[in-house]
């Protein structure tokens, strides 16, 4: 049952997947057909409108805006002057300024918005005017009805419906707009036929509903059969005028628009007797556009149709009308309903291909479970047995846990017995080079080469006995033998060991307590590790000049004695501060990197004397260590505690080991006067003090060394000392070596340099780093010093065998390549400049260093490492060489070809060729055959 239900469900999603990939077909052939498309142009069209407040203007926009619907890729760009021409005229500037690729105006008036539509129209930019025109015809097409058509008819109309007899009021729009001069000599020619009729008044009402009824207001005197309204929103203004002065009765209104929720409706509910329909024109305004546009046919006059609305034909207008308007409200609906399905199908595409993989990870992890539940019963049956035998591990586990117990402290036992047969060795070591040392008959270089092995021993022993103690501690091994006494003197005790040493650096070393003499409870032989750390530290990092005072005293709780030990050293930064007392951790102090131990053994000393340390420092300003210890014997166990004063067992380790590192063990360069100087030179970019020195006097009977204890300053070095070749340790403050190799070998002035990297990383992963930075060679550390000597010249020989190739004086087409592309860059741009200047008599070595970016010392290093010559006998040599191919191949006397050369006169010339080649131009030129002779 259980295999027939899976196999229903693999076949079921089989089903699924080969409809997806079905759907995955035609999708994709829809977006290839989508993508060979061809692209639609996009065009910006810029609508500036006189005034778009009342409804006429709203229809027009609207107009403009469902048209658009229809043609997609047009931006539409709207301003409304609000009835201001200087307004428009600034809008219409910004229009341009915006890259518009037509501008479609309405203007305000007539004559100041001429000039800003010509400069238009010169400018390239195609113009459409619509309903009001410019005083000039420059412009590219007008869409408008026929005012003055409109004019007339309403006279005509106007006079028959009076029955050719009556007086008139003719309400005219805006002072200087076309539509209203238009509309008014139409009305003026319509009724001039009909001499009954009479205009006895003309007033204006600017298009505005409020002024044509106050201008109507203010005619009380005048007895009227009719009114003519430019438009129909002064048409009702008027009608509101006569109604308060109760004349409305029996006089007829016309006005001009008959929009279908304005006009039309005031002639449905008889508040008007007619309205002529002037069209805005917006569709026709934007349909004439993109025929512009699209490089289409078009009319450049559009003079729309007109037509009167009475109360015969309203219903009819007002019924299409609406038709129309709903229309368009479905067409913008489908467009809406279109765009969304757009978006839809868009996000669909997305989540398909997130439904592919779901699919894909839903057949898989079906898979999986219809492994696990095949395996799930089997499961079950095996749980019992599982228990058992977890029972029974969980029994081993004890015993193995037991016995591992056992071996750990086997493994501490042995560690604690070797650390202790160090020194047996290390001590057999010191005591029989102490007494060579002490020899005066010792040659001083054996005495200093000595004194370097001690300085190390002495390190070595120091960490293998901190190593002791810190293992003692952690396996509870190391007990307290703490007794009362005299903290003042202990101190003093200690102190005088770094008297001699504080006076040859001109340290101000101090002991400040206000008490001359505080009684304590503390192990001798463990605090004063405790002193000799926190002093070594304070030696290390405070510089010569500096001060270093310890102070004791009695805490303001009353209960513990303070120590305090506090330097003017350089400080520590917040990330040292919280980490200061963590085992193995070191700073990030480029002079002195130690093995991480001391300050961790000292915190866990202060804390087997149940008291605290705690650290205050800032970078610049100095570091205080605090040391609080219990007053009384209270806070210690019996066995803790010994009867008598104790004495610190200070001998010679105590003392040695903590301030072998404090002394100043640079190697001095020795000072040869009367030494020839160096032909190559070494630069040896190595941290560690005592390593630098030795291959410093190691390297300085046959090479000039330069010397550098962090990454960036050596970096510096390679630079200005442009050396024969570098010495680089991998591990170093500021830059790690393979990033120095790296550097310095994509550098025009320094890819030339061989480099050796030394380092204690030897894997094969390292060294293969090493290489790729570059490096010419990798030697691991501990390394033999005659490799080392045999590795650098075994490069400057191979060095030197690269520098044939500009010694000859054969072209340099057909030398051989040098093997970095930066040295073949650099020699080929250098023999470009000395080419192209062979000429120039004034040509010196500072035009080639302007011309390739470098120094002049940088230059003159590079040259001579890669040529073996100096940069003036090379541009000699080239003025030469070109001199006599001249001689040889072009028919030139001795003088133009001096000049041609670059020398100043033919004598210097002659006298520089016969040095040269033994023989005076002329005479060269003889014994070889002139171009003339071989002609």
């Amino acid at each position: 049952m259980f295999n027939n239900h899976a196999i229903t469900f693999l076949a079921s999603l089989a089903n699924h997947l080969r409809l997806l990939c079905l759907t995955l077909v035609l999708i994709f052939s829809s977006c290839v057909k989508n993508k060979t498309a061809p692209k639609k142009e996009e065009y910006v069209i810029g609508f500036s409108q006189c005034v778009g407040s009342d409804q006429w203007r709203k229809t027009m926009l609207d107009e403009m805006k469902r048209e658009l619907v229809f043609h997609s890729g047009v931006t539409l760009l709207y301003e409304d002057a609000n009835n201001s021409s200087n307004i428009q005229v600034e809008q219409v500037k910004s229009l341009l300024e915006r890259k518009i690729d037509l501008l479609i105006i309405s203007p305000n008036e007539a004559k100041p918005l001429t000039p800003i539509v010509e400069e238009a129209f010169n400018n390239g930019i195609p113009v459409v005017v619509i309903d009001r025109k410019t005083s000039s015809k420059l412009y590219t097409a007008y869409v408008g009805a026929n005012n003055y058509e409109i004019g007339k008819m309403a006279g005509e109309y106007l006079a028959n419906r009076l029955k050719q007899r009556g007086k008139v009021i003719e309400v005219m729009g805006l002072p200087g707009s076309s539509p209203a001069i238009e509309r008014q000599r139409g009305f003026y020619d319509g009724v001039k036929a009909f001499p009954g009729i009479d205009i006895v008044k003309q007033v204006y009402g600017n298009w505005l509903i409020n002024k044509a009824e106050q201008e109507v207001l203010n005619l009380k005197d005048a007895k009227i059969d009719a009114v003519f309204a430019h438009n129909d929103q002064m048409a009702l203004g008027s009608y509101n005028a006569l109604k308060k002065r109760k004349a409305e009765a029996g006089v007829k209104i016309i006005g001009v628009d008959a929009l279908s929720d304005n006009g039309q409706q005031l002639v449905a509910n008889s508040i008007l007797t007619a309205s002529m329909l002037y069209p805005t024109g917006g569709k026709e305004a934007v349909r004439t556009a993109l025929a512009i546009l699209n490089k289409e046919p078009f009319e450049k006059e559009n003079i729309l149709k007109t037509v009167v609305i009475d109360s015969t034909n309203v219903q009819l207008m007002k019924m299409q009308s609406e038709k129309i308007d709903s229309q368009q409200k479905d067409i913008k609906k489908q467009q809406d309903m279109l765009d969304e399905q757009n978006r839809i199908y868009k996000d669909q595409q997305s989540v398909l291909n997130i439904l592919v993989v779901s699919l894909v990870l839903a057949l898989v992890f079906g898979g999986v479970a219809l492994i696990a539940l095949t395996e799930n019963w089997k499961n079950n049956k095996k749980l019992e047995a599982k228990n058992f035998e977890i029972t029974q591990q969980q029994q081993q586990l004890l015993e193995m846990s037991e016995r591992a117990k056992v071996a750990s402290e086997a493994k501490f036992n042995f560690f604690t017995n070797i650390s202790h047969e160090f020194r047996t060795p290390l001590t057999l070591i010191l005591s029989p080079l102490e007494d060579v040392i002490a020899d005066p008959k010792l040659p001083l270089q054996a005495k200093d080469n000595l004194k370097l092995i001690n300085r190390n021993v002495l390190r070595l022993l120091r960490m293998v006995n901190q190593l002791i103690d810190f293992r003692k501690i952690e396996y509870d091994g190391m007990r307290l033998s703490a007794s009362e006494n005299n903290l003042i003197a202990f101190t003093r005790e200690i102190l005088s060991s770094f008297r001699d040493l504080a006076a040859k650096r001109r340290i101000d070393l101090k002991l400040v307590s206000p008490a001359k003499e505080i009684s304590v409870w503390y192990d001798s032989n463990m605090l004063d590790k405790v002193l000799f750390n926190l002093l070594s530290n304070s030696f290390k990092f405070t510089r010569d000049g500096g001060k270093i005072t310890i102070s004791i005293r009695r805490a303001e709780d009353g209960k513990n004695i303070e120590i305090n030990v506090q330097d003017t050293g350089i400080g520590m930064s917040e990330e040292e501060r919280e980490h200061a007392f963590d085992l193995f951790y070191q700073g990030k102090v480029d002079q002195f990197k130690g093995s991480g131990l001391g300050l961790a053994l000292t915190k866990e000393i202060i804390q087997l004397h149940k008291g605290d340390i705690k650290v205050k420092s800032e970078q610049g300003i100095g570091t205080a260590f605090t040391i609080l210890l219990p007053e009384g014997s209270s806070h210690l166990a019996e066995s803790e505690k010994v009867t008598g004063l104790s004495e610190a067992d200070q001998n010679y380790n105590s003392i040695k080991i903590y301030t072998t590192d404090l002394e100043n063990s640079e190697v001095e360069a020795k000072e040869k006067a009367f030494d020839s100087p160096k032909d190559l030179s070494l630069l040896i970019i190595e941290d560690n003090e005592d390593l630098r020195g030795f291959l410093q006097q190691k390297f300085s009977d046959e090479y000039e060394v330069f010397t550098s204890a962090d990454g960036l300053q050596g970096i510096r070095e390679a630079f200005d000392r442009v050396p024969d070749l570098i010495i680089s340790d991998v591990v170093l403050p500021s830059k790690t070596g393979t990033e120095i190799a790296q550097l310095l070998k994509n550098d025009i002035r320094t890819s030339h340099i061989p480099i050796i990297l030394l380092t204690a990383k030897g894997s094969a992963e390292q060294q293969i780093e090493g290489m790729n930075a570059m490096a010419d060679a990798y030697i691991t550390k501990p390394f033999n010093l005659q490799y080392l000597k045999a590795s650098v010249k075994n490069l400057l020989r191979n060095r030197n065998l690269l520098k044939s190739r500009f010694t000859t004086e054969l072209p340099s087409d057909h030398k051989q390549n040098i093997s970095s592309k930066l040295d073949k860059k650099f020699m080929n741009e250098f023999s470009g400049i000395v080419e192209s200047n062979l000429a120039n008599e004034n040509f010196s070595v500072d035009d080639i260093c302007k011309g390739m970016g470098i120094s002049r010392i940088q230059l003159y290093r590079k040259v001579k490492a890669l040529m073996d010559t100096s940069i003036t006998d090379y541009i000699l040599s080239r003025r030469l060489q070109k001199a006599k191919y001249l001689l040889l191949n072009e028919n030139l006397t001795i003088s133009e070809i001096t000049y041609q050369v670059g020398f100043s006169s033919p004598t210097y010339f002659s006298t520089v060729f016969k040095a040269q080649y033994k023989c005076t131009p002329s005479e060269f030129k003889r014994n070889n055959g002139s171009v003339s002779n071989k002609k």
